[in-house]
């Protein structure tokens, strides 16, 4: 059997404060949206700015980390995975939605204050390792 890769890392900010629910079964889950933004050249050889929203579900311990820890504004670094899904509106039009379910954050601080190194190491980070600080090397780092 071959086998397959579905990983998303996103470095971005938060555009809206969590929405925390339960599923059936009483386990939490957050979603967040995230902004990625590039820059690029038009045709003209003017400097665009384009910007890409994602949604972003956290479940179980991520979701707490989450709705306790993140806000509007938040730069965050993610790992999930996509996964797509469709339902049915009011007038009976079906919707389709992608998602990046989370399985590794960490927080790299507010869009509001310069936090120095652009790394905050409390509140606490939710990656399965503790992060190092950026002042050491590391040849694993996702940017």
């Amino acid at each position: 059997m071959s086998r397959s890769l579905n990983k998303v890392m996103l470095i971005g900010n938060v555009g809206s404060d969590p929405e925390i629910r339960a599923t059936s079964s009483g386990a939490r889950v957050a979603k967040v949206s995230l902004a990625t933004n590039r820059s690029f050249q038009d045709r003209n050889g003017q400097q665009q700015e384009k910007t890409e929203w994602h949604r972003l579900t956290f479940f179980g311990r991520l979701a707490d980390i989450v709705d306790q820890y993140v806000k509007k504004g938040d730069r965050l670094y993610t790992e999930g995975r996509l996964e797509y899904s469709q339902t049915q509106d009011d007038k009976g039009n079906t919707r389709y939605w992608t998602d990046i379910v989370v399985n590794e954050m960490v927080m790299l601080g507010s869009s509001g204050g310069d936090t120095g190194s652009g790394f905050s190491p409390s509140p606490p980070t939710a990656a399965a390792s503790t992060p190092k600080p950026l002042s050491q090397p590391d040849d694993d780092l996702p940017f």
